[in-house]
């Protein structure tokens, strides 16, 4: 599996493109439209999926833009978060902050993750962790064969998600990472929703949230 990298301008939010000799999996499309349509055209593969980390505004900008291009891939979300796509206060581009942005409303999801299960989207093969915190909706994606982590907003290198938002609750997002994040191996690599990857075992050394 290739893993492409994509970092978008609006809130320096990472899309990330999943590429394997069948199709694309595409997590969290930000608001740089134009360029993941471009991105995706390079692939040129089908898009078997489009996997939502958590639904703030800044992850989901690309969302509807990709639907419409690729064929309609079905697109997976937290059942907590479902009503966010398209309620601005709730994705937060409707607060007062954004008042120089348009709302963001994008259609309801397909399906909602189911947390027992395994998943395999076109010989992509990962599992779902609930990593809330950030947002009470949060989730990871972990990809065992590949020995990976998607972390959404919950980890960043060496520093976690704001937990200063609607929802958000810093001693939820702690136990999230110590319970989920942390019960992974230490070799295994983390893809964050901002900034660079890092891997468990560095968090756990050198996260100034965790190191006593």
């Amino acid at each position: 599996m290739k893993i492409i990298k994509t970092v978008n301008t609006f809130a320096r939010e990472n899309t990330y493109y999943l590429v394997n000799d069948k199709a694309c999996l595409i997590i969290d499309p930000g608001s740089d439209t134009d360029f993941i349509c471009q991105k995706l055209r390079e692939i040129n593969k089908p898009v078997a999926a489009i996997l939502l980390t958590h639904a703030h505004y800044d992850h989901i900008m690309g969302v509807d833009v990709v639907r419409e291009n690729f064929n309609q891939p079905p697109v997976y979300v937290s059942e907590k978060e479902a009503s966010w796509l398209y309620t601005p206060h709730q994705n937060l581009s409707g607060l007062s902050r954004h008042d120089d942005m348009a709302d963001v409303m994008i259609k309801p999801a397909d399906y909602y993750f189911n947390y027992e299960q395994a998943y395999n989207l076109s010989d992509f093969h990962f599992y779902v962790l609930e990593t809330p915190g950030h947002s009470h909706g949060g989730v990871s994606f972990v990809f065992p064969k590949e020995e990976i982590v998607f972390s959404g907003d919950a980890l960043f290198k060496e520093s976690i998600g704001r937990t200063d938002l609607p929802t958000s609750d810093f001693d939820q997002l702690i136990a999230s990472i110590q319970t989920k994040l942390f019960t992974l191996p230490n070799h295994y690599t983390v893809y964050p929703g901002h900034g660079w990857s890092t891997t468990i075992g560095h968090e756990k050394s050198f996260n100034p949230f965790f190191v006593k």
